[in-house]
């Protein structure tokens, strides 16, 4: 008999796939009983179905992914025995070839950080790679890289098993009920109304239905930024002596994975190029469907596919299946709590990766949606970082063909996406462009990342993770920093007003260090969560009673702006406003700043009257701006809050003016070897959700006695009273100049493995690469440990001594800043 559907439930997932039905199971594992599951056709019915069911860990570059990527293949292990419906898991193991020497190396770099997070990469020979995988021609391979332990399921009995897990925890799941809109009052999701008219009536919705997420939420106000593509693979006729138990093997050159499928060989694409499917919405009708094949579009890619298993040819083509997979902007999946709307969640874009990092991804938005904050870091998936921009036809229409070539191939530290560019520029692009700027992206920022002596040489010659063609003139930049002066273009930084009459204490509430202050005064300081882990590191600077500005870095903005607005009281008076597109930041920072400075403007800059860390309003020129005296680059200077209408006038005087003092541009690399010499810190890049600023070294920007206190003092105050910490982030400079640092990079202490790296770049001043990362002894890791330490870093496999420190090896107490 057919159970109703209810009229109320605790929480209501909408969608049937792999990733709503491991959310509900994990939600039952976490005590929620009252959970259902709508999904409009039959479970599987979207695009689980067809998914190839690889469990291989890939590139993995985050503690997060790695951990969300275990759970998974460890759960479909063992969920068999626990709900008695098979996965169909079986750890025939999994195979990454390297075929160039860039290849190599960034498997080298990385295979150490997925080692110490639980993935067991071997590096083994061109022998034994081929030997593994007998079918395929491998006589270019340089090496390989073998999981044993990973391997392959089946997509749909991994989704029967979790749904069988999830009913036997409570969860009830309908079939063939659609949702057609998500019930909304006062600014939170109250429930959701099926395609009957029925209303249910929840406490948490919570969106799961894959390629269809973005049309749901879209009719609520919700913007998530995803896009169908074509996905193709090629399944052979039977191959003789083709072993069942054959290893998945992952090309980036051909960008194919091959594996066998009954009796018969799988050739999957992620070709460069490849096409959007429906840019204007999918079928709502659409259920184990396929699209007719391109054959002349894919063809050239199948030909390089089979380039690598040549005897595959001599057998017939079972079938050629297209089908669609979602894609995200950024190759990362979309998760969270939404920001247009209270009390509802969203799990989808997988990016072709939804069996193997569905359980992983159920977990986590279990956690966070019963226990306020997600177990992992979520900093790089969380659904609050896109703007609507992303979500425009125009440009899922122009990112959508980059995506599964970039997510397959070759990777580079500093490759930034070619297609739908120019989202964000600044009013100074033409200016720095023709100041030979190349220009990278971030968040849809064009951001001058170094520059070249003249327009036309502002080209990579060629990516690579040894020393690329512009690394000279970024040293340039550097030292100029140090010895002179730069003008930064930061428009890209996040600028908020925040006024009212209860902006202090809205602002209060939300950091850790005292920022009711006098209007003038900057103030550096943490946001963290009730666990005390960081959910942002920003300036608050006051400049009346009422108004404050909140500054924080272009990757941070949605979270920041949507933890101010989700912490304002019912009776608060408090106006958040985003005034970055109108404010034009100019940073002029060196040793000879004041000197500049002084020649555009009649204002007193002497550190007596302006000292560090405070705010005024001077004139530049004709114009009156806001100035800040802050540093992100460890050298005396300011931050120019330049009015866009004025920004390019005020430009063009600053470079007339430096021109005596040695002024030069500086782009982002520079700004990233700078600022690590210093060891500044960077939410979103070097901390997370999981860290704290106690083990994080800021400490200094926390009271725990200002009145009122905070959102996680406890949490502080319970690691403050541990003492010394037993995990702390570390400066480290290699004693070797030649070797470079980019993050991940395992960290040793007297020859035993203490923690990785969390970035790096070069200190052109200090002489050799330089980091920031945390270790973690077990016991206090007190200054002297760190000081008489014998510390290494491992570079691609090879160990590198290296200095390590708690304070700043580059001025340390801070004198060229405050002079």
């Amino acid at each position: 008999m057919t159970q109703p559907t209810p009229t109320h439930a605790r929480t209501v997932i909408v969608g049937g796939g792999s990733i709503g039905c491991s959310t509900a199971y994990h939600l039952t594992k976490l005590g929620m009983r009252d959970v259902v599951v709508l999904e409009r056709d039959r479970l599987t019915s979207g695009t689980t179905w067809h998914a190839a069911g690889l469990i291989v860990a890939g590139v993995l570059k985050s503690e997060s992914e790695c951990e969300i990527y275990t759970h998974g293949r460890d759960l479909y292990a063992r969920l068999e025995q626990e709900t008695g419906v098979p996965t169909g898991f079986r750890d025939v193991g999994y195979l990454q070839i390297a075929s160039n020497e860039e290849r190599l190396h960034e498997m080298r770099r990385v295979a150490p950080f997925m080692r110490r997070h639980g993935i067991n990469v071997l590096e083994i020979s061109p022998k034994e790679a081929a030997d593994l995988f007998p079918i395929g021609d491998l006589s270019d391979v340089l090496a390989g890289f073998y999981i044993p332990e990973d391997g392959r399921a089946n997509p749909v009995d991994v989704t029967m098993s979790l749904a069988k897990g999830a009913r036997m925890g409570g969860a009830r799941i309908f079939e063939n009920t659609a949702v057609t809109e998500i019930l909304v009052r006062n600014g939170a999701a109250i429930g959701v109304r099926t395609a009957t008219g029925q209303s249910i009536l929840a406490e948490n919705v919570v969106i799961c239905c894959g390629m269809w997420s973005r049309q749901l939420g879209a009719k609520a106000g919700i913007n998530l930024p995803l896009q169908a593509a074509e996905h193709y693979y090629l399944i052979t006729e039977k191959i003789e002596g083709l072993s069942r138990d054959l290893p998945v093997l992952e090309d980036p050159k051909t960008y194919t994975y091959y594996r066998e499928e009954v009796g018969g060989l799988m050739l999957g694409l992620f070709e460069p190029g490849a096409a959007p499917w429906k840019l204007d919405g999918i079928p709502e009708d659409f259920a184990f469907g396929e699209i007719e094949p391109d054959w002349n579009r894919v063809g050239p890619h199948l030909e390089k596919a089979y380039g690598r298993v040549p005897s595959a040819l001599n057998v017939g083509v079972r079938k050629l299946f297209c089908g669609p997979e979602s894609f995200t902007p950024d190759l990362a999946p979309l998760v969270g709590p939404t920001p247009e709307l209270r009390n509802c969640y969203v799990a989808c874009g997988m990016n072709s990766l939804g069996i193997l990092n569905g359980a992983g991804i159920g977990k986590v938005l279990a956690h966070w949606i019963v226990d306020g904050t997600p177990p992992v870091d979520v900093t790089a998936m969380n659904v609050n970082r896109f703007t609507r921009n992303e979500a425009t036809r125009a440009f899922r229409r122009d990112r959508g063909p980059e995506l599964l070539g970039k997510m397959f191939g070759q990777h580079f530290h500093n490759e930034s996406f070619q297609t739908a560019r120019n989202v964000k520029r600044s009013v100074l692009y033409d200016r720095l462009k023709a100041a030979g700027a190349f220009f990278s992206e971030s968040h849809g920022w064009e951001l001058p990342d170094w520059f070249a002596p003249t327009p036309e040489q502002a080209q990579v010659e060629r990516y690579s993770w040894f020393r690329q063609n512009w690394f000279d003139w970024h040293a340039e930049e550097h030292r100029a920093a140090r010895r002179d002066a730069v003008l930064m273009d930061m428009s890209s930084m996040s600028k908020f007003s925040v006024e009212g009459r209860d902006a202090c204490a809205l602002l209060s509430r939300l950091s850790c260090n005292d920022v009711d202050v006098e209007p003038g005064r900057v103030v550096y300081t943490a946001w963290v969560n009730e666990r005390g882990g960081f959910e942002a590191d920003l300036t608050v600077t006051r400049l009346t009673k009422e108004r404050y500005v909140v500054v924080v870095g272009e990757n941070s903005h949605g979270h920041t702006e949507m933890r101010m607005r989700r912490n304002i009281g019912e009776a608060e008076c408090v106006v958040v406003t985003d005034i970055t597109p109108g404010i034009t930041q100019i940073n002029i920072h060196g040793p000879k700043a004041r000197r500049l400075m002084q020649k555009v403007s009649s204002a007193d800059l002497d550190n007596e009257a302006f000292p560090f860390m405070t705010a005024r309003e001077i004139d530049v020129g004709y114009f009156n701006i806001l100035a800040l005296r802050v540093t992100y680059i460890g050298e005396l200077g300011w931050e120019l809050y330049v009015p866009s209408i004025h920004a390019v006038q005020v430009y063009d005087l600053l470079m007339e003016a430096g021109r005596e003092f040695g002024l030069r541009h500086a782009g982002m690399q520079t700004l990233g070897s700078l600022r690590l010499e210093k060891a500044y810190r960077d939410f979103g890049v070097d901390l997370d959700n999981t860290d704290n600023p106690i083990e994080a070294g800021l400490g200094f920007a926390v009271r725990l006695d200002k009145p009122g206190g905070f959102i996680g003092r406890e949490a502080l105050a319970r690691i403050m009273a541990q003492g010394v910490p037993h995990t702390r982030m570390l400066q480290f400079l290699l004693k070797d100049p030649e070797p470079l640092l980019y993050g991940n990079e395992l960290i040793y202490l007297d020859g035993r493995e203490v923690g990785h790296l969390q970035v790096g770049a070069y200190g052109h001043t200090l002489g050799g690469a330089v980091a920031i990362g945390f270790a973690e002894t077990g016991a206090p890791l007190t200054a002297e440990i760190v000081k008489a330490g014998d510390w290494e870093i491992d570079v691609a496999g090879k160990r590198v001594k290296a200095r390590a420190s708690l304070k700043p090896l580059f001025d340390p107490e801070m004198e060229r800043i405050k002079c």
